[in-house]
């Protein structure tokens, strides 16, 4: 089940070389102004300035690392994960019916989910993009000492398509780490595409087409030379 916690999964990171980075896109917004986007592929169907994954562009803004995840038994990309700084926050979109949204649903299942994990703390609160769930979850930190993985759920229901994001690291509990996120997710755009897709089915996610993979053999400490051309893929295993 795709919104469900897949272990399966492998993740690739793209790091937007300097050439396509427009230093204009320095996010800096007001992490409590109101969002306007994301948006549909109708409403900003330039290509100029974005990252294209197939059922979803990406800005491409300064410092932005894109990190595709992928499934490992199908190694399928099944989300696509947007990191400034010490935030990061997770993109997934999927079909949605013509009669209605998805997001009351989904945050209702994500509320009985955590609320279900023994010591866990969850709730709903109003962001920029609407009505969101924050959880606080049981987890170790890395010297084995007891902690907490905070995460921020949020939603936005397109037309016949939902987008979700799962907000994590410092914007995840800080307003003031938020806003540069925020910004990011906002200018997102979907493109549904005319393929019937069942309700709730993932949308199909593509490598850019002038990807090039990094050799994964390289020593430890060494950085990768930057490609020629294209944003850089390096594989996390």
């Amino acid at each position: 089940m795709i919104f469900g916690r897949n272990r399966n999964v492998k993740t690739e990171t793209v790091v937007l070389p300097e050439e396509l980075q427009d230093p204009r896109d320095q996010a800096g917004t007001d992490p409590v102004a109101e969002a306007t986007g994301p948006y549909d592929i109708a409403e900003r169907p330039e290509a100029e300035g974005y990252l294209d994954l197939g059922s979803l562009r990406v800005p491409m803004v300064k410092d932005l690392k894109v990190r595709l995840d992928l499934e490992d038994s199908t190694k399928r990309i099944i989300g696509v994960t947007l990191q400034l700084g010490q935030s990061s926050v997770q993109a997934q979109a999927f079909a949605a019916p013509r009669s209605g949204g998805l997001w009351d649903e989904i945050r209702a299942e994500i509320l009985e989910s955590v609320t279900a994990t023994e010591g866990a703390q969850v709730g709903e609160q109003e962001g920029p993009f609407g009505t969101e769930v924050a959880a606080r979850i049981p987890a170790a930190m890395p010297d084995g000492s007891p902690g907490w993985r905070v995460a921020r759920f949020v939603g936005v229901d397109g037309p016949r398509w939902f987008l979700r994001g799962v907000v994590g690291g410092e914007a995840a509990f800080k307003d003031e780490a938020a806003g540069a996120l925020n910004d990011v997710f906002s200018r997102i755009v979907v493109r549904r595409g005319d393929d019937p897709h069942p309700p709730r089915e993932l949308l199909p996610l593509t490598p850019p087409e002038n990807m090039r993979p990094v050799p994964q053999n390289s020593p430890p400490g060494r950085s990768t030379p930057a490609p020629e051309r294209g944003p850089e893929i390096t594989e996390v295993r």
